[in-house]
């Protein structure tokens, strides 16, 4: 299989961690006989630098010309005193809307091996699996107006939350499809006893459940799902919900597993190329030390290949030798735990990759 991936490594940690999952690509790339032709292009902080703006129409372009897209992070201090146009988040955001990425999937799987990284309690988070469908190019943050104005003569600000009834109906689909490949089981989290735009959302849930009645939907306030997340998050199978509450349920549900560094993500357009990346940030802090967990991005490597190229046996390879890795007790340092061996960005890679070939070999899974 012949494709063409855009490499977009970023800011801070990106360059890490794109790196070792650029590698673990290689190795899939040569024990199954596939090319991927990389192109490596700038976004946020480092192309604001270079072009004075966070995503180049050159970046846009390379994407748009290839098969799917593998991002790593942006953003950090450097930036945060630029005009907001010029902010490596704007990035982010633009190329949303420029591929029209309208459906981001977090899968939490919570590891065995990583129950004591958990905050919460082992009973509670032993058997997770859940995945958190959040739609991602419109609401509050793409609303307008949304600026500084004076409010009954007053110093304010304003920002709008509006929704098409398209752009809800195209995400729930989306949700019903992956559910229907899973427990059959839906959450749909609006605000619909304050918002409008909750109540349209809860109207079309149930217009687009009328097609899916194989598939059993429940509606849940915001508030109450957060609640519901760390309290009982089995209950969990498929949540879907607007942009705003998605990103922040879906942050919540990464600290189940222990570590931000462990989640991947996908972002799909109706049409054209996906975007995969990790769901941290790019841990400015930490850059160049050698020390980022790269195992969040990965996983979003074995998401590509399963999604956007349908490489099922060599995405479960990944997976598989992650879990193996944990398993043996390799940990980076934001998943220690007691009786486990610290490792390094690089050393973490490595292990995966030799696993790899050792499940390959010993299963002659090519």
């Amino acid at each position: 299989m012949n494709k063409r991936i855009a490499v977009l490594p970023g800011d801070g940690i990106g360059p890490e961690i794109v790196a070792g999952a650029v590698k673990i690509l290689q190795t899939i790339e040569t024990l199954y006989g596939h090319q991927f032709e990389l192109t490596y292009a700038d976004i946020g902080g480092c192309a604001t630098d270079k072009t004075g703006t966070p995503l180049p129409n050159e970046t846009i372009t390379i994407c748009k010309n290839s098969d799917a897209i593998l991002l790593g992070a942006v953003g950090g201090p450097k930036w945060d005193s630029l005009p907001v146009e010029k902010r490596p988040e704007q990035g982010l955001l633009k190329i949303r809307k420029a591929l029209n990425l309208f459906a981001n999937l977090r899968p939490t799987t919570c590891y065995e091996s990583l129950a004591e990284s958990s905050p919460l309690k082992k009973d509670i988070i032993e058997g997770v699996d859940l995945i958190v469908v959040r739609e991602l190019t419109g609401g509050i943050y793409f609303g307008t107006p949304s600026e500084r104005r004076e409010i009954d003569g007053k110093p304010g600000a304003v920002d709008t939350l509006q929704y098409k009834n398209e752009e809800i109906e195209r995400v729930i689909e989306k949700a019903f499809e992956v559910a229907k490949t899973r427990s059959k089981k839906i959450t749909s989290v609006d605000k619909a006893n304050v918002l409008e735009t909750s109540r349209v959302w809860r109207e079309i849930a149930n217009q687009v459940a009328e097609k899916y009645p194989d598939v059993l939907l429940e509606h849940m306030l915001v508030d109450n799902a957060a609640m519901q997340l760390i309290r009982n998050p089995k209950q969990f199978d498929v949540i879907v919900t607007e942009n705003m509450f998605g990103d922040i349920l879906s942050d919540e549900a990464s600290v189940l597993t222990g570590s931000l560094g462990m989640l991947a993500s996908s972002s799909l357009s109706e049409e054209g190329p996906y975007l995969y990346e990790p769901i941290h940030g790019s841990a400015p802090d930490i850059a160049g030390e050698n020390i980022a967990n790269p195992l969040a991005t990965i996983l979003s490597t074995s998401m590509m290949l399963r999604l956007s190229f349908q490489l099922d046996k060599e995405a479960t390879v990944i997976e598989e030798a992650v879990n193996n890795v944990l398993n043996k007790g390799y940990r980076t340092r934001d998943i220690l735990s007691p009786n486990c061996k610290i490792v390094s960005t690089n050393d973490m890679v490595e292990a995966v990759n030799k696993e790899i070939f050792e499940l390959v070999a010993s299963t002659h899974a090519i």
